[in-house]
């Protein structure tokens, strides 16, 4: 188990054995999840910042995707 503390300011570290275990870095994103009385800390996926990674969205690609590359 490991343990950490919450500062006056609410703020947390993610202590190192976390951090090396998720592959998170100073500025990655995080998603809390609230599971009953259970937090799940995971590195967040995204990378729109709304939830989804459109990349991942293929079904939809043609040759006119590469011309907006360059905007």
């Amino acid at each position: 188990m490991i343990l950490g503390k919450i500062t006056a300011k609410s703020q947390v570290t993610v202590p190192k054995a976390i951090r090396l275990a998720l592959g998170i870095e100073a500025g990655d994103d995080l998603v809390w999840e609230i599971d009953g009385d259970r937090v799940i800390l995971t590195k967040a996926r995204d990378s729109d910042g709304f939830g989804h990674d459109f990349t991942l969205f293929t079904e939809w690609a043609d040759d006119l995707d590469s011309v907006y590359d360059d905007l």
